[in-house]
């Protein structure tokens, strides 16, 4: 991912959510992913579709001890 896509799909993820603590950070080692962080703490990644060109798809995991 370019900086370029991480820019616009972090504006989309901000309006979509209707918040502005969204961020992407760009994964040194991976260059098809980035990472979402909501005020600095990490939520999820956002990954380059293989089958469709332009679309991404976004990765959350939720654990057990964050639903307490």
């Amino acid at each position: 991912m370019d900086d370029k896509d991480i820019a616009r799909i972090e504006a989309h993820m901000k309006r979509t959510f209707g918040n502005p603590h969204i961020a992407l950070k760009a994964r040194p080692k991976q260059k098809d992913s980035a990472e979402v962080e909501l005020k600095g703490e990490f939520i999820g990644v956002i990954y380059e579709d293989e089958d469709e060109d332009g679309s991404f798809t976004f990765q959350m995991a939720i654990l057990a001890e964050d639903l307490d």
